[in-house]
């Protein structure tokens, strides 16, 4: 039903132990990755094979408090978000950084938001939610999902073990909340994943990516869209909550 319903879209696979998968990124080798559930769940990386089968489990040596987002470095490190904050009340934001070789070795990147002074700010401010990370040329990024559903605030923090202020450096305005963000081998295109859509940035360079008008794809019907990670060029691999694994060919 799904393939019939929106072109370019099938499933491949189930996540059938993850429990709630919230984030995805490439592993090790060709044809791996590595998933997680969602706040609450087991400190684990899940790795996967490309059809979602669980291959091995790495456990973390830290608490699961809100992990949402999943990014790797060049170097196989591997980052992620414990920043989930629907009620943008936390004081605790950080981001773990852990090589899967040593995985009771963690890294806190702990992080504030420079322009958040009240916890939690009036609804209508609430944009201090991050379950979208990348890092790129040394930093990590942070998107944030807008329970308004109006922007995406862009900040950045050093990819480093530290104490730090996250910088806003853009803001993309669209209509829906980010639940991951994945970048084109390339460099020339990044996907914002929302719930049951996604949204495409195109640009010859990252700082005309940021500036570009998103172009809204309709994923209806696929569930929660909660990971993305590029597989290739024009082929996206999106995990959902409810345990769906799908590739998507991008147009």
């Amino acid at each position: 039903m799904i393939d019939a319903a929106v072109p370019g879209l099938r499933r491949i696979g189930t996540l059938d132990e993850v429990p709630e998968s919230s984030g995805l990124a490439a592993g090790p080798q060709p044809g791996t990755y590595y998933s997680f559930g969602d706040n609450g769940n087991v400190p684990t990386l899940f790795q996967l094979d490309d059809k979602g089968r669980v291959t091995k489990k790495v456990e973390i040596g830290a608490k699961n408090k809100d992990w949402e987002s999943l990014t790797r470095d060049p170097q196989g490190n591997y980052f992620i978000g414990d920043c989930g904050n629907n009620d943008s009340d936390r004081r605790d934001l950080r981001l773990l950084r852990v090589n899967p070789a040593s995985p009771q070795q963690v890294g806190k990147i702990d992080f504030t938001y420079a322009d958040q002074s009240e916890f939690p700010p009036k609804k209508k401010q609430r944009n201090f939610d991050c379950e979208a990370s990348l890092w790129h040329d040394g930093q990590i990024w942070l998107f944030t999902k807008d329970q308004q559903e109006q922007t995406s605030n862009v900040y950045t923090v050093p990819d480093q073990p530290g104490q730090y202020t996250a910088k806003r450096v853009a803001s993309i305005t669209l209509p829906g909340q980010v639940t991951d963000v994945a970048l084109s081998p390339s460099g020339h295109r990044l996907v914002l994943l929302g719930r049951g859509e996604l949204f495409i940035l195109d640009g010859s360079s990252w700082a005309d990516i940021l500036k570009a008008t998103p172009k809204r794809v309709d994923l209806t019907g696929a569930g929660q869209t909660e990971g993305a990670e590029f597989k290739d060029e024009k082929t996206l691999l999106i995990s959902t909550e409810e345990g769906g694994l799908y590739e998507f060919t991008l147009p």
